[in-house]
């Protein structure tokens, strides 16, 4: 197992508890492991869950666990056409089958196959969904509904008709246009952005038709809209101010740390000889005519 160490499910012996599984190197070592575990009767299901809920007898939800091993196996072969390993598709069904242990109600007459079967699919189908190519395919429920249910709906690997694209979202009951989407999507191939490297020489990839980071076109043009502003807008709202205002503004904003950095109000005041709160009040009406000037240019 690739993800977690399958011995994590194996008794530890104990009262009640079955044979463990025996040291195994390999998935197929593990697979008819499990198929040879007991299966359990109804009556020693019920007790061992009793046993479970009343006690938290640890031994007994073990025995529940390895005894349902085979089912996660039979459910995980399933979803093998997603491309992913088989032992991680088995690894997290174990998961969703510990879940349903840890959930299971005796008194409900419903057996633990029929009930951890929801919990093992929950599972695989969330870890399908995370890993299942680089970008994540099916967000919302129709899509996810789509995701799952598209391929064994689907007649060869052609592409559907306007009538069978109108008869699976029917019966799936989403709209046509989802359908369409999810194949496209389903359909499309992984590529990697970067070439590869074959005698020396590196393919061309994907990654040589991407756009350098400042040549696309609305940055350019937003960065000369930002260049004009800051050449002719900001000179001519200046302009538009009389002396002392302007030169508020200047020591006020415009100063950088070779100029001595920007003033206070209190060292304006002193220039000035008047109060902070004089110069504040000019500056705030200096920036709000120069804000109008502006207009202009934005």
């Amino acid at each position: 197992m690739s993800k977690r160490n399958s011995t994590a499910l194996v008794p530890a012996g104990g009262p009640g508890a079955i044979m463990a599984l025996p040291a195994v190197g390999n998935l197929d070592a593990y697979i008819s492991a499990v198929h040879r575990l007991p299966m359990l009767s109804a009556e020693r299901e019920v007790d061992l869950a009793r046993r479970h809920r009343d006690l938290q007898d640890l031994d007994a939800a073990r025995e529940l666990v390895m005894s349902h091993l085979r089912l996660v196996v039979s459910v995980a072969r399933q979803y093998l056409g997603y491309g992913l390993p088989h032992g991680d598709l088995i690894q997290e069904g174990n998961i969703g089958l510990m879940k349903a242990v840890k959930r299971f109600d005796p008194e409900r007459g419903v057996r633990l196959v029929s009930f951890a079967l929801h919990w093992i699919k929950a599972e695989i189908h969330e870890y399908i969904l995370k890993n299942w190519r680089m970008v994540k395919v099916a967000t919302t429920k129709a899509q996810r509904k789509l995701f799952f249910n598209l391929r064994s709906h689907k007649n060869g690997a052609h592409t559907l008709t306007p009538a069978e694209v109108d008869a699976i979202a029917r019966e799936l009951n989403v709209r046509e246009k989802d359908v369409v989407e999810m194949e496209t999507r389903l359909g499309g191939q992984d590529l990697a952005l970067d070439g590869r490297v074959e005698d020396g020489e590196e393919s061309y990839a994907p990654a040589a038709w991407l756009a350098a980071p400042h040549s696309e076109p609305t940055q350019v043009l937003e960065a000369r809209e930002y260049d004009r502003l800051q050449s002719d807008g900001i000179g001519r709202a200046l302009e538009a101010l009389d002396a002392r205002s302007r030169r508020i503004v200047e020591a006020r904003w415009l100063r950088d740390d070779s100029d001595g950095g920007t003033m206070t109000l209190h060292q304006l005041a002193d220039e000035f000889g008047v109060s902070a709160e004089r110069i504040r009040q000019i500056e705030a009406k200096a920036l709000q005519k120069m804000k109008g000037a502006l207009a202009a240019y934005v």
